[in-house]
């Protein structure tokens, strides 16, 4: 799948790990039951370390562990699926998480800019999706009702000098 990740295609330089075998070479993302069947194996790694978070598995199975990854891959199953939005906005706002926020899965370009607010920073996306449709999803609301990750004054702040 095609990584965008501050507004332009890059190279993803990560591999997803399967449950069993050995690991590969090199910066790998592991399932959250491979990360507790091999906490301290992974941990003791020196090549960077990913968790990928299905949307029933919820953030705070991995909140005292957070300094371990360098990226959080959270799961949309499907476009009507939305837990991944919350669980991105737990991990930034609640427990601080600074590194790398993936979106994955059924990544829609209509979403794009709701996943940004709630602090997506890299999104694995279908060929169909240009960057030119990224920065535009990123540009087609102008005015945001609800505060968020993304820092962006709400149309409260914009009238009260909040």
């Amino acid at each position: 799948m095609p990584l965008i990740k501050d507004g332009a295609f890059v190279e993803d330089t990560w591999t997803y790990a399967d449950e069993e075998g050995p690991l590969p070479e090199g910066p790998v993302i592991v399932s959250l039951t491979r990360w507790q069947n091999e906490k301290d194996t992974l941990a003791a790694r020196t090549a960077p370390l990913g968790i990928k978070l299905l949307s029933g598995e919820e953030p705070k199975e991995i909140a005292d562990d957070l300094d371990k990854f360098a990226v959080i891959a959270l799961d949309f199953p499907m476009f009507k699926n939305g837990r991944a939005y919350s669980y991105a906005r737990l991990l930034r706002e609640r427990y601080g998480y600074k590194g790398e926020l993936r979106a994955t899965g059924d990544v829609l370009r209509d979403q794009l800019f709701f996943m940004h607010r709630c602090g997506f920073d890299a999104y694995e996306v279908s060929q169909r999706i240009t960057i030119d449709g990224w920065k535009e999803a990123m540009d087609e609301i102008s005015v945001v009702y609800q505060p968020a990750s993304d820092g962006r004054k709400t149309i409260f702040q914009a009238r009260h000098g909040g």
